[in-house]
């Protein structure tokens, strides 16, 4: 039977971890997952006492900050054949975990959701609508990311260099492999770095980070053009 290991990395994330958790519960099969890993990477905002409080059997760890140090971290101490890579502000669809074991079943080792945003802007919905497809440049972190752990360790992890767009190295490490699959069916995340910055504005960043790397930009380059434009 294939059972999936939840790794959620945050980072001050106290407003919003108490309401993914019970939704992640409340829209599985307990008998699917292995065990739900909060990676947190020095929350200062009582993140990490929140989860303490809560009788849900979380297993909390802590690692440097950067996500893909904290996704591998909770990598390596998940004992389920499946992997479930998930942001703090993203809300899978009820069952996810069957559709994910559903595609696992079907010969996918990896794939992600289609994304729907908290935000009736027209761009940020055309976003979304985008992401149906299989087009590599339609990915991100926020679709979240399934992928056995087989895989995983094959392919060595996230790359812990990159500080931001690291969910994407992985991602092409898959599509290089034809090892990717969109599930139809939406995961809900939250809009509010478009509500901080504005959705042009960000927009054009993300473009421009994506741009960069195409031209073959530096992780450390990718950062510090993040750092300044987006933090």
């Amino acid at each position: 039977m294939n059972n999936i290991s939840i790794i959620i990395p945050v980072l001050n994330e106290a407003q919003t971890i108490k309401k993914l958790l019970f939704h992640l519960i409340d829209n599985a099969s307990l008998q699917t997952i292995s065990e739900i890993i909060v990676v947190d990477g020095g929350s200062t905002d009582g993140s990490q006492e929140l989860i303490k409080t809560l009788d849900l059997n979380i297993k909390l760890l802590s690692a440097p900050k950067g996500r893909a140090k904290q996704m591998n971290l909770g990598a390596k101490v998940a004992t389920g054949d499946i992997l479930y890579f998930l942001h703090a502000d993203s809300f899978p669809p009820h069952r996810y975990d069957q559709l994910i074991i559903d595609e696992i079943e079907k010969g996918h080792q990896a794939g992600c959701f289609r994304l729907k945003f908290d935000s009736s802007h027209w761009w940020l919905r055309l976003a979304s609508w985008l992401t149906q497809f299989r087009w590599r440049a339609c990915r991100g972190g926020d679709q979240s990311q399934f992928i056995t752990k087989q895989l995983f360790d094959e392919i060595g992890g996230y790359d812990e260099s990159y500080i931001i767009y690291e969910d994407n190295i992985l991602i092409n490490a898959l599509y290089e492999r034809k090892e990717f699959v969109v599930i139809n069916k939406k995961i809900e995340t939250s809009a509010r770095l478009y509500r901080k910055h504005g959705v042009w504005k960000l927009q054009y960043h993300f473009w421009t980070i994506y741009v960069k790397k195409w031209f073959g930009a530096s992780a450390d380059e990718l950062f510090a053009y993040y750092k300044k434009h987006i933090c």
